[in-house]
């Protein structure tokens, strides 16, 4: 509370009373006017669900971080330094539209960076591998950029422009170590001898891939292959007209046909065309 509370924050939930009047009685004397936004949270749901923080902390703290339409972050941790790798994912289009598609994808990924870096106090040398750009001007945006969003930062940081091999170094001022949350799930189809991504997240990266598809390729008709486990639980209903391939066909304007296949991994799926054509996928 001391360093972090500012007029951005419309709500405090605690879940502990004793923690509840300590936190209040506190900003009662440092903020007064901020007194009425400490609320005693009583629900029976664990107040994590309830505010949906166990889905973020699974899809922030992860190796494989997500970006918009596809695209995705793996962030390695080693003993000498951070790395940090940048993937178009599904976003990969051809000829003079590659280069503002790379671009565009390298801009949400700074973003994210930003964020993760704070989110898991990244400390000592941070390496990040953008994608490559042909364009001068747009490596040099995409560094200025990075400096506009490191400004907010509260730990001394030092950041260089990209190299011609697309590798940006950032150094930032250790506090202490960098933040490790495991989000991996056991393998339910091996009995725990391998790890997948967390299931929680599944529909998401499937609706992502949707939205990519529907907007970015204008494709408005769909096969969609999975494991059925997986089919049961995106067509379980939500009340009479309601699941989450029912709700994806109205928010994207589109049909989509559920086939299984058994031998399908468990959060493997297929995206294919109205006649059975595979989707570029990577």
């Amino acid at each position: 509370m001391r360093d972090l509370l500012n007029d951005s924050f419309s709500s405090i939930d605690v879940n502990d009373e004793s923690v509840y009047y300590e936190i209040r009685d506190y900003i009662r004397t440092i903020a007064p006017e901020k007194e009425k936004i400490v609320k005693l949270y009583k629900g029976d749901q664990s107040i994590m669900d309830a505010f949906d923080v166990t889905r973020q902390i699974k899809g922030s703290f992860g190796k494989v971080v997500p970006l918009k339409q596809g695209a995705y972050l793996v962030i390695e941790h080693t003993e000498a330094l951070n790395v940090v790798d940048v993937n178009s994912g599904i976003r990969v289009k051809k000829g003079v539209e590659q280069e503002e598609n790379t671009f565009e994808v390298n801009l949400h990924a700074a973003d994210e960076i930003a964020r993760q870096m704070r989110l898991r106090d990244l400390g000592g040398i941070v390496i990040v591998d953008f994608i490559d750009m042909d364009d001068g001007e747009h490596r040099v945006k995409l560094f200025k950029h990075m400096q506009e969003l490191m400004q907010s930062d509260r730990a001394k940081h030092n950041i260089l422009p990209l190299t011609k091999f697309g590798l940006m170094q950032i150094t930032r001022q250790r506090v202490r170590p960098a933040t490790e949350i495991k989000v991996n799930e056991k393998c339910p189809m091996c009995h725990g001898t391998g790890e997948i991504a967390p299931s929680l997240l599944a529909d998401e990266a499937l609706e992502r891939q949707l939205a990519y598809y529907t907007k970015e390729r204008n494709i408005n008709s769909f096969i969609l292959t999975v494991n059925p486990l997986l089919e049961a639980y995106l067509t379980k209903r939500k009340g009479l007209f309601h699941s989450i391939v029912k709700d994806w066909c109205r928010k994207y304007s589109c049909t989509i046909r559920l086939k299984t296949d058994s031998e399908f991994p468990l959060l493997h799926s297929l995206w294919c065309d109205k006649n059975g054509e595979p989707l570029d996928q990577e």
